[in-house]
């Protein structure tokens, strides 16, 4: 054993063991302790992890706070952050091989390359600061795994590589992991107006719901058909999309793989697994609380996978205490409360991105026409080290005025940009919370949130003085002339005029109601002026904001947990609509149908675990009802670019067929689909419904990114699961769903704060803390997260100290 790392079992003496300069006393029963000598930290600090996994950081400087989280981080999650760095600065061919290199010509594409002195200052006077010592807590980590090859997970020795050493301005230079919109949507749209001649904002309309509602615009001088539709979209996933690895993938050692979906993970923006990556959050005023203190309320939905995007913290020191959940690869903490405020976030869908298209000098392709002249390509080389070559490949990328170049074409003179707000000074991700994190006042939150560029959030917030509050925050494109939804030409004429000021945008501060409620919605007040200034169109479907909505406004007196129970709500609007309808409906001669209307009509479209009309309703939304709607309202062509359809616009053309349907019709579809919703349901639970259960078809499985490439038991060491859960991606307990009804996207992360009375509050992540599979934090929290369930969020030392199972030192070197 090296003395860098000390590992002892504690002994229960009865004496309490002093961490010096903090007075924070040990509890006698801790089950172990760890030591490290680190370079780098200023004086010694003390972790308590408590028995949820969760790191109680004591530090006795304010900028070790920041170091001990990147050590713990690195302890917790290496692989995981070593994986986000490398996809994020397009490093991966260095380790994985040479089908990544494209992936990461487009990763470093979309780097900031700005000015670091004034990015650094965009987020605050000490933001390089706080960045450096997080690093540095995550290289001491890494330093300590090249001492002692025990701490190297798991991970890095299956494919025989080593993490890499971070530099501060990794954190704010990778910017593709903020949940980014609309451009593939533009591009989606662009093919319908190419192949749809007859009326294409009709068939836009029931592809995609826009709010407000808009008929899209195609630009004075582009031609949609000009548009490449395939290729821009595959530039924009292998700069933006996460990672996917496969044997073959990284076995590879020549041509890198043309089929980007065994590489990324490629998201389509209209499906509804990408349409419930928000979340919902709340925060309720005291005199509407049984306590009466607020409590706010936050669970963001992302996609799940095994080890968790989100990870907790604690971090105590000179001038500051926080506590909640961030990303592992980010100091600070984004969702929580610091004692006074308490803050959560849900996103706020404003459009920040748009793809402009370029005609090409046809004497220099090296030049593209700008406002009458021919303006050159800014071009940057760049070597990527590949696994397996000994020499670097060189590349370049291309930019315009606008931004990167996704797609070239000499041969059609053509090429296409993309210009993207999150591309813009103090723009990285979440990085913005390291501002607001520390405010004291809702004054010094909201000025902090002025600051806040990416993405578009809605920041809902609470202090222990009994005010609430919200406001949007996000750098907000200022289109002049057009509405954003399609590609427009870069030639000059369809230019951003700069961004609009946050005080465009509109915020609450103690309503007279009690209570703010965001889910992704579009929450802009109709009568505000924002709302017609073309902020966002596309947005979440508003079926969770409206039935927390209706919860929470007709509880007077509501408790925690209440909160936990809406959170946990599995009522689907849609399904209630529906069910409406078929109450209408004629009982057909057709056993099956009839079977399905008699287990349906009477549903109130909640989605329990043990529902056996919530197996039979999604089976028929997702599999049947929504595309044979499509096919009888559309001609053939325009029914395959339509696909499914927006379930909104869908739902509104079976509740109001005029115009498009025949009432008979509209019947017809109905019964039909839920014929063949019937025989499928049959097919994979049997011919019973009385045996039905959605639990049974709806699996909870946390997959570790790896998976493809690892053996049946290191499968089984891995991947966390399985659990039947409830709910879909319309319900507010989020989880949507693919194609095996596998979950895909939901929260694992859910926080209800008891403000000013911290220790009452409540939070779940899962599958666990940990992202080293031989951790017990691994897969722990997993079936408690499944049954519904939450642990304290500790945040006295006392409480702290008694829940404590882990102690670890860190000392200077």
């Amino acid at each position: 054993m090296n003395t860098h790392r000390l590992h002892a079992l504690a002994r229960a003496t009865g004496a309490a063991l002093i961490m010096a300069g903090t007075g924070l006393v040990q509890a006698a029963n801790s089950n172990s302790e760890e030591r490290y000598a680190t370079t780098g930290i200023e004086k010694p600090a003390r972790v308590l992890i408590d028995q949820w996994g969760i790191s109680h950081i004591y530090a006795n400087t304010f900028y070790d706070a920041f170091y001990v989280q990147g050590f713990m981080a690195a302890r917790d999650r290496l692989w995981q952050i070593d994986t986000w760095r490398k996809r994020g600065l397009g490093e991966m061919a260095k380790d994985f091989g040479p089908s990544y290199v494209e992936g990461d010509r487009m990763a470093r594409a979309v780097l900031f390359r700005g000015d670091m002195y004034r990015e650094w200052l965009a987020y605050g006077s000490d933001a390089k600061r706080v960045a450096e010592a997080f690093v540095a807590g995550v290289n001491a980590y890494i330093d300590q795994t090249e001492k002692d090859a025990a701490l190297v997970p798991e991970e890095f020795k299956l494919l025989g590589y080593k993490p890499s050493k971070w530099k501060a301005e990794d954190i704010v230079r990778i910017r593709h992991h903020g949940l980014t919109l609309n451009a593939k949507n533009e591009i989606d749209r662009a093919e319908v107006f190419c192949k749809i001649k007859r009326d294409p904002v009709r068939v836009d309309w029931l592809r995609r719901e826009t709010v407000p509602e808009v008929n899209p615009v195609v630009a004075a001088g582009l031609d949609p058909c000009e548009v490449p539709f395939a290729a821009l979209k595959k530039a924009y996933d292998l700069a933006t999309a996460t990672p996917k690895f496969t044997k073959d993938s990284i076995n590879a050692v020549a041509a890198a793989s043309t089929d980007i979906a065994t590489l990324y993970n490629v998201v389509d923006f209209n499906s509804d697994g990408a349409r419930s990556l928000g979340s919902n959050n709340w925060v309720i005023a005291g005199s509407r609380t049984s306590t009466g203190r607020p409590v706010l309320a936050n669970d963001p939905h992302r996609s799940h996978g095994a080890p968790s995007l989100r990870y907790i913290s604690h971090l105590e020191a000179p001038g500051l205490s926080v506590i909640g959940a961030g990303e592992p690869f980010l100091p600070g903490i984004s969702i929580g409360h610091n004692g006074t405020i308490g803050f959560g976030l849900t996103r706020f869908y404003m459009d920040q991105e748009d793809v402009y298209a370029y005609e090409l000098n046809p004497d220099a392709k090296s030049e593209y026409q700008y406002k009458g002249r021919w303006e050159p390509f800014e071009v940057i080389s760049e070597d990527i080290l590949v696994k397996g070559e000994s020499t670097p490949r060189k590349v370049d990328i291309l930019y315009t005025r606008h931004g990167p170049v996704l797609h070239k074409d000499n041969t059609k003179n053509q090429a296409w940009a993309l210009r993207a707000a999150w591309l813009d000074f103090g723009m990285a991700p979440y990085f913005g919370s390291m501002d607001y994190m520390r405010a004291q006042n809702w004054d010094q939150f909201s000025a902090a949130m002025n600051r806040w560029g990416a993405p578009g959030e809605n920041q809902v917030y609470a202090d222990k003085s009994g005010n609430i509050a919200w406001m949007p925050g996000g750098l907000t494109v200022n289109r002049p002339n057009w509405d954003g939804l399609t590609p427009v030409p870069g030639d000059g004429r369809y230019e951003w005029a700069d961004y609009r000021t946050m005080d465009e945008l509109p915020s609450q501060h103690n309503p007279d109601a009690g209570y703010i409620v965001t889910a992704n919605e579009n929450n802009i007040p109709p009568e505000h002026p924002a709302f017609q200034k073309g902020i966002g169109y596309e947005w979440s479907n508003s079926s969770r904001a409206k039935r927390l909505q209706a919860l929470i406004a007709k509880n007077d007196k509501s408790s925690l947990d209440d909160s936990k129970a809406w959170q946990l709500d599995t009522t689907s609007l849609p399904a209630v609509r529906l069910v409406a309808l078929l109450k209408n409906v004629a009982i057909p001669d057709d056993a099956d149908t009839r079977q399905g209307l008699n287990l349906l009509k009477e549903w109130d479209g909640n989605e329990t675990v043990e529902s056996a009309e919530a197996a039979l309703f999604e089976v028929w939304f997702s599999k049947h009802l929504r595309k044979g709607l499509v096919k009888a309202a559309l001609d053939a062509d325009a029914a395959a670019l339509v696909g499914q359809g927006d379930a909104e616009r869908v739902i509104q053309v079976l509740e109001s067929p005029q115009g498009w349907l025949s009432t008979t019709a509209r019947d017809q579809v109905l019964t039909t689909t839920l014929k063949e919703a019937m025989i499928q349901t049959k097919r994979l639970l049997g011919p019973d419904p009385a045996g039905w259960q959605w639990g049974n078809l709806h699996k909870a499985v946390f997959t570790h990114p790896l998976s493809p490439v690892l053996n049946a038991a290191e499968k089984e060491k891995f991947n966390v699961g399985t659990w039947p859960l409830p709910g879909s991606a319309y319900t507010p307990l989020a989880a949507s769903y693919g194609e095996n009804f596998q979950l895909q996207s939901g929260a694992s992360y859910r926080m209800i704060l008891d403000v000013g009375n911290w220790d009452a509050s409540q939070v779940i992540n899962t599958p666990g803390q940990s992202g080293n599979a031989s951790s017990k934090h691994y897969r722990d929290l997993a079936p408690i997260w499944a049954a519904g369930q939450y642990f304290p969020l500790l945040y006295s030392k006392g409480k702290i100290e008694a829940h404590a199972e882990t102690t670890i030192n860190l000392v200077p070197e």
